[in-house]
């Protein structure tokens, strides 16, 4: 079975207030170490309903500061994706 996970990304202000969206090929790009704030608004049965959420979404606040920062992600449930764990670098 799939899933539609809806994500928004709020980007990093400059001391100016200005946003830098960094599109990599078109695409939605963050980096939270930067101060980017990625948010999971649901998860959806279908393609549609998820993008159904980003209309209303995008009239209220804090998403209106940046409609266009929605990503939709197809998920499959009951699948492992994380298989060959991790390391921690400490700094």
């Amino acid at each position: 079975m799939e899933v539609f996970l809806l994500w928004h990304v709020r980007h990093a202000r400059n001391l100016d207030g200005s946003i830098e969206h960094v599109d990599v090929g078109g695409a939605l790009s963050w980096d939270e170490e930067e101060g980017d704030d990625v948010k999971l608004l649901g998860v959806y049965s279908t393609e549609n309903r998820a993008h159904e959420r980003i209309e209303r979404a995008r009239t209220t606040p804090g998403f209106a500061d940046e409609p266009n920062c929605f990503m939709v992600e197809r998920y499959v449930v009951d699948q492992d994706t994380w298989t060959e764990g991790f390391t921690t670098v400490f700094r």
